[in-house]
Formats: C-alpha cells, sequence, structure tokens
C-alpha cells in the first residue's frame, strides 16, 4: 500500500468521521470528509482519491449509491462502513463490486488490513481486466485477418501469401494488420454492393 493515500470517507456520524480522519492522517494519508452520499460524490470528482471508505447509511444518498456513481466517474477501490451485518447488503455491495467490508466500530487494525486488501485486490482486478481487454482485441484481430485472408485467396492466393499481402500492405503503411484487414473487407463489401 502506498504511503501517501488520498483517502475519501463518507459517513452521516461525525464522531466516526473524525475517528478515521485522526487514524488516518497519523499514517500519513490525506483525507476528504463527506457527511453524505451526494457529497462523496462531489469529493470523488473534484478530489480523485486513491480510495472510498463510505458509509451504508447515509442521507440523500445511500454509500452502496454513492460507490456505483464514483466508480462509473473513475473506477477506485471502495471499502463499505456499517454498524449491520445484512446479506441483502453484502449481495448488492458484490454487484458494484466493493473491494472490502468493516462493521462499525472500525479498529485501527482492521481499517489498515482492509485497506491494504482493497487495494492490492483492486490492482489484481484492474490487471485482469486490461488483459481480458486485451486478448478481447486479439481475437478480433485475429477474425479480421482471418475474413480478409479469404477474400484474398478467392483472387487465387494461397493463405500465407494472403497474410504476408496484409503484413507488407501494414508494415509499408506502418498501421496494424487488423487495420488492412479491415480495409480488405470494406473494399470486398463495396464491390459485391456496386455488383448487386
Amino acid at each position: 500500500m502506498k504511503e501517501n493515500l488520498r483517502v475519501l470517507i463518507a459517513d452521516d456520524e461525525s464522531i466516526i468521521r473524525m475517528g478515521l480522519r485522526a487514524i488516518l492522517t497519523e499514517l500519513g494519508h490525506t483525507v476528504y470528509s463527506a457527511s453524505d452520499g451526494v457529497e462523496a460524490v462531489t469529493l470523488a470528482y473534484r478530489e480523485r482519491p486513491d480510495i472510498a471508505l463510505l458509509d451504508v447509511r447515509m442521507p440523500f444518498r445511500d454509500g452502496l449509491e454513492a460507490a456505483e456513481e464514483i466508480v462509473k466517474q473513475r473506477p477506485i477501490p471502495i471499502v463499505i462502513l456499517t454498524a449491520y451485518n445484512d446479506s441483502a447488503l453484502l449481495q448488492r455491495a458484490t454487484s458494484i463490486p466493493v473491494q472490502g467490508y468493516l462493521i462499525k466500530p472500525v479498529k485501527r487494525d482492521d481499517l489498515i488490513a482492509t485497506m491494504r486488501v482493497a487495494m492490492a485486490s483492486f490492482a489484481e482486478r484492474a490487471q485482469l481486466t486490461e488483459k481480458v481487454d486485451e486478448l478481447q482485441e486479439k481475437l478480433t484481430a485475429r477474425k479480421l485477418i482471418d475474413r480478409a485472408k479469404g477474400f484474398l485467396m478467392q483472387s487465387g492466393m494461397t493463405e500465407e501469401e494472403a497474410y504476408h499481402t496484409i503484413q507488407i500492405r501494414a508494415r509499408s503503411r506502418r498501421t496494424t494488420m487488423s487495420t488492412i484487414a479491415q480495409e480488405i473487407i470494406d473494399q470486398q463489401k463495396h464491390i459485391a454492393s456496386v455488383a448487386a
């Protein structure tokens, strides 16, 4: 966990906010405090915190609604604070998803451990998402290239020649093979529509 985190705390109980602020500032973190869900979303947008600790039951917008809004703006780790151990609440929290769940009153060691785990699991999830996106991109490119090769092979090329043609065009134009493949596909569509 980074030494200097920017932490957003949202809780309608000032004693809880002050207690959490005291622990976090003592640990060297910068703290932004909100007393309701609407203020939490505004602070998250303006201050761009590294992590948010949100009470579930707050006025105007509850912690889970605020968490959803914050994550839409800019994904960050979210830890939910609550005095209630409610299974329906946990179910809602997993759909956002949140990275941690603390029952109040929050103990210093529990807070530190939960924040550390939340930051690590968030980073791991972000890496996995990036890998999935990368694999999806490669798969899409592969499908485009295979389709373009098919069109080139219809004009008498072997599969190897078709692949090599796409590769050479991409290199000479300093672009990707999938871009060239898409151009070949578009060109074939145009030819087919003119012929029809």
